[in-house]
């Protein structure tokens, strides 16, 4: 059987005809083909043949595939090489064949994610349930006669957790693998991105029509007469059309398009999150203070300069805002008299608090809860009612608090009964009243307490 090398812009690099153990798969799978010359043939169910990645919607490399059919036949095989670079697809359609194959690609992976998430949720769950036979912590018991078990559930919960694990880190590769997928055409379309596409579209058009002249172009001159000419000058055209309509459609969402007429020296360009003051214009660029002098801070001036006069250059595809110097000016007084204020304030003596005002709130009544820590209820716990003085000093003492409890007090406890109840006193704390010279009650009123005195 007679084996098919062919080449077109459309399909790419095929080759057709071979069977297995023929001896064609090992010239195939050597790494030097392609644009590269390190690239091998790859086998494809869907194309039932084998292709060569990347050839598509590119001119072919025919002495590389002049040198694969040799080697077949030198191998006893017969092979014929069919090239026509003329048939092609046009841009529009190449690039709309390669979004629905990301958008392919995002379904698959998606379901592959999935998939490993559920396996992965499968192990866990059944280590889960090994796991609950030794949840009290008993331990193998050598010599009896749970021990082979045992080990064999130690072993299964060890493969079980090992092939979560790793079941869940294939759900994570497919799930970014798919989120790249699903971003494809938004990468494509950044109209930044493609401003610096469109650039170097055009400098290679360029390039073509001084070839097309006869003229050098990027160091070397080409046979003007080179049918491959025609062919790449039409395939930039095609492009670079397909990309100033994207553009052209972000503009009409409200994307803006810098250039050299919209900034002069002074004004502000807002940077990769940053407002750096333009220190000169240029063709394709704003000259700023080196962007080091950015770290940390949202405006850069001019005067800003911590690295001995270095500057930066900010391209104009990749700047997303502009103000004039007056409109920075007016944020930056703000933001002055906003500091002056707060500096007023914090200089402000606040009046004092009237010591007799002070000590008639320390008269009034509280209430000693006592909190454990291990004995959640639906009610607080009182002990005693006493002056919110006295409640300070008893709280506050080391040794009415112990691991599992602690006394504290409120002012506020709420109602008797639905909010909290009393406690029977066990005495314990009473050295602790005693030193303090506290006599507490058993009694609940939130009246203060007036000193004699005071009234």
């Amino acid at each position: 059987m007679t084996i098919q090398i062919t080449h077109t812009r459309r399909a790419g690099t095929l080759v057709n005809g071979t069977s297995r153990n023929d001896g064609s798969a090992e010239i195939l799978k050597l790494r030097e083909y392609g644009r590269t010359l390190r690239q091998p043939f790859r086998w494809s169910r869907n194309l039932d043949s084998w292709y060569l990645p990347h050839s598509r919607d590119h001119a072919a490399y025919t002495p590389n595939l002049e040198l694969l059919a040799q080697r077949l036949r030198d191998a006893g095989l017969d092979a014929t090489l069919t090239v026509d670079n003329a048939a092609r697809r046009s841009f529009a359609e190449a690039e709309q064949d390669r979004e629905e194959r990301a958008e392919a690609r995002a379904d698959r992976f998606a379901g592959y994610a999935d998939n490993a998430a559920s396996n992965s949720q499968a192990a866990w769950k059944s280590a889960h349930e090994i796991s609950e036979r030794f949840e009290f912590g008993q331990p193998i018991l050598r010599g009896h006669h749970s021990e082979p078990r045992a080990l064999r559930d130690r072993e299964r919960m060890d493969t079980s957790m090992r092939k979560s694990i790793s079941e869940g880190d294939r759900a994570q590769h497919w799930a970014d693998r798919q989120k790249a997928a699903a971003s494809y055409e938004q990468f494509r379309t950044n109209p930044g991105r493609t401003l610096r596409r469109l650039d170097t579209l055009r400098a290679d058009l360029r390039a073509v029509e001084k070839w097309q002249r006869g003229e050098s172009a990027k160091g070397y001159s080409r046979n003007p007469q080179d049918p491959e000419l025609t062919i790449r000058h039409e395939e930039l055209t095609e492009e670079i059309a397909h990309w100033e309509q994207v553009i052209k459609d972000a503009e009409d969402r409200g994307f803006k398009v810098w250039s050299k007429t919209d900034f002069k020296r002074g004004d502000f360009a807002l940077y990769r999150g940053t407002w750096y003051e333009v220190l000169r214009v240029n063709p394709k660029s704003v000259t700023i203070r080196h962007i080091f002098n950015g770290t940390g801070k949202t405006v850069v001036r001019a005067t800003d300069d911590g690295y001995d006069g270095w500057t930066s250059t900010a391209p104009y595809d990749d700047i997303s805002g502009r103000k004039g110097a007056d409109e920075m000016q007016q944020p930056a007084q703000a933001e002055a008299t906003e500091h002056q204020e707060e500096a007023e304030h914090s200089l402000r003596v606040e009046e004092p608090v009237a010591p007799a005002a002070a000590a008639n709130w320390l008269e009034g009544m509280a209430l000693v809860l006592i909190a454990s820590k291990h004995s959640p209820r639906s009610r607080k716990r009182a002990l005693w009612a006493m002056t919110r003085r006295e409640a300070q000093a008893v709280c506050g003492d080391p040794r009415t608090s112990g691991r599992s409890y602690m006394l504290t007090w409120t002012e506020q406890p709420g109602s008797e009964g639905a909010d909290w109840e009393w406690v029977p006193d066990n005495g314990s704390l009473d050295p602790v009243l005693e030193d303090l010279g506290i006599t507490p009650r058993r009694e609940w009123t939130a009246a203060p307490k007036i000193l004699a005195d005071a009234a």
